[in-house]
């Protein structure tokens, strides 16, 4: 579990969780934070799902690897 990219994966997987409750948190409020970041908040966190998702790969890979 002390692995560099386990902790990378983890840190990734907090900033999605992160992003995303900042940008529900601005759609259920409304207003002009919403109306001003509610698309940069949807991107970010693809971005960072994307991330994630590929360091995910990239550790089951260099695990079943040997």
């Amino acid at each position: 579990m002390g692995e560099p990219l386990f902790i990378l994966i983890l840190l990734a997987m907090l900033a999605v969780v992160v992003v995303l409750a900042i940008g529900i948190g601005g759609f259920g409020a409304g207003g002009k934070f919403n109306a001003k970041y509610a698309n940069l908040m949807m991107r970010l966190r693809i971005l960072f799902q994307a991330i994630a998702v590929a360091l995910i790969v990239l550790f089951v890979y260099l695990k079943t690897k040997g």
